[in-house]
């Protein structure tokens, strides 16, 4: 059956509404931020410099944790219940209004860090939501395109949520971010009277992004409509429960499906550790300030939209497992890196004071992260699809979230772990390369073409 265009622009509109949360408010604005403040309240407590920084860097990674596990174990339940009901987007509409309200309040944090810890809730709040909103949008992927399209649509819609975050950090970093010097990319002060000095232009990334996802969103609600189901079933807990106790019980039996949700929780873990600690560290290792952190997030995401773009071409040709295997040794690299830099060395060579390689080199990293990190988020939902039974699109996506964050204390908890035995952030991202190659591993057992005909084999049985 052919899908209305308007259908498929509606769907990825999700993409252009949601991206900016994690381009302006994970990796390069409010995280980035959040890491001073938090540094600099630390350091008012009297521990010294480097203890603060990764006190700074915990806390964040703490966060992070919870949130991902709160995610891991309801994504799963949410979805057998969607699709014994039938519908996603009253889900989509409700996390959609925990999102708005819980990232206005990222304005509350002040530079004096008086409301560290709310505004920390509060990001991680939604954080949940929009993580849960997408794995109902990730559920009507299936019902756009065969195979093939499916590869293709997954990329176009994950590189026009890349612009998405592309053209929000301009305005923002043209308009409203300013630096320590108080003004912003263009040397002027902030918008609208915003006061530099409280870092009320840094801060207004919240409420910008809340704004951005209302009035963009609105494609997605005119034109998605939830597929009509051939056959109800019960939305009592237990009927729920027992199907999708059945599901996960069939997934022990099929080789391909196991190995690919546990190999893609770990390279997934990692890469969200890259995107949560990237700005991160370049505030607390290279000194970076918000506009420069900006800038390197504009590259980073037009990398990130060109190269899932063609992953997404390269995905309707190959197929997903090319795409991902490619991605996550770039990642691999991008990680060694990371330990094996700081502004003072490079892999043991000494640089000059004031050298300008660390920069170099981390924009360079910055558009790898991007770019593979795109392809590998439209590859892996599109390898999803070819593990995903028909009548259970949403449950099966519910799992591929559970196995995207069921270990998302393993990242970010080893990265406290490294921090806070070496006291050193760099040597701190070393699980991150275990957790790749990990990954890199488990893909060999994983089916290019998914085990849907085996699936269909079994049940017939």
């Amino acid at each position: 059956m052919a899908v209305s265009k308007k259908r498929i622009w509606g769907w990825m509109a999700f993409d252009w509404a949601s991206q900016p949360f994690y381009t302006l408010g994970l990796t390069f604005i409010f995280g980035p931020y959040f890491a001073a403040v938090a540094a600099q309240h630390y350091l008012g407590t009297g521990m010294e410099s480097e203890a603060a920084k990764a006190q700074a860097q915990s806390i964040w990674s703490a966060g992070q944790t919870i949130a991902g596990l709160i995610i891991a174990f309801t994504a799963p339940f949410l979805g057998a219940f969607a699709d014994n009901s039938g519908r996603k987007i009253p889900w989509i509409a409700f996390f959609s209004v925990i999102y708005v309200v819980a990232v206005s309040m990222l304005w509350g944090l002040t530079p004096d860090g008086a409301n560290l810890f709310f505004i920390l809730i509060m990001f991680y709040v939604g954080f949940i939501a929009a993580e849960s909103a997408l794995n109902f949008i990730n559920a009507i992927l299936p019902s756009l395109g065969n195979d093939e399209e499916v590869g293709r649509i997954s990329g176009s819609g994950a590189a026009f949520g890349y612009w998405g975050g592309v053209t929000a950090l301009f305005v923002m970093l043209l308009l409203l971010a300013e630096n320590e010097q108080g003004v912003t990319l263009l040397r002027n002060p902030p918008l609208f009277g915003l006061d530099p000095d409280m870092r009320e232009g840094t801060r207004s990334v919240g409420p910008f992004i809340a704004i951005w996802y209302v009035i963009f969103i609105i494609p997605f609600f005119l034109w998605v409509r939830d597929s009509p189901k051939a056959v109800a079933k019960s939305t009592k807990l237990s009927a729920v429960a027992g199907d999708l106790w059945t599901t996960l019980k069939s997934v022990a039996r099929r080789k391909s499906l196991l190995n690919f949700l546990v190999g893609s929780m770990f390279y997934r873990d990692a890469l969200n550790a890259l995107y949560a600690f990237g700005g991160v560290y370049a505030v607390l290792v290279l000194d970076w300030q918000t506009i420069e952190i900006g800038v390197f997030g504009i590259i980073a995401a037009i990398a990130a939209a060109v190269t899932t773009w063609i992953g997404g071409l390269c995905d309707q040709r190959f197929g997903p497992k090319p795409v991902i295997r490619v991605a996550v040794w770039v990642l691999i690299a991008v990680s060694a890196v990371i330990v094996g830099m700081s502004r003072e060395q490079l892999f043991g060579v000494p640089l000059a004071e004031g050298s300008p390689v660390p920069d170099i080199v981390f924009y360079i990293c910055g558009m790898c992260i991007g770019g593979a990190g795109g392809a590998i988020y439209a590859a892996s939902r599109s390898m999803m699809v070819r593990h995903t039974h028909p009548d259970r699109p949403a449950e099966a996506f519910g799992l591929f979230a559970l196995s995207g964050k069921a270990t998302a204390f393993l990242a970010p908890a080893s990265i406290s772990l490294f921090t806070y035995m070496t006291g050193n952030v760099q040597l701190g991202f070393l699980p991150v390369i275990f957790l790749f190659l990990l990954g890199l591993l488990l893909l060999r057992w994983v089916n290019k073409d998914g085990d849907r005909a085996e699936w269909s084999a079994s049940s017939q049985q």
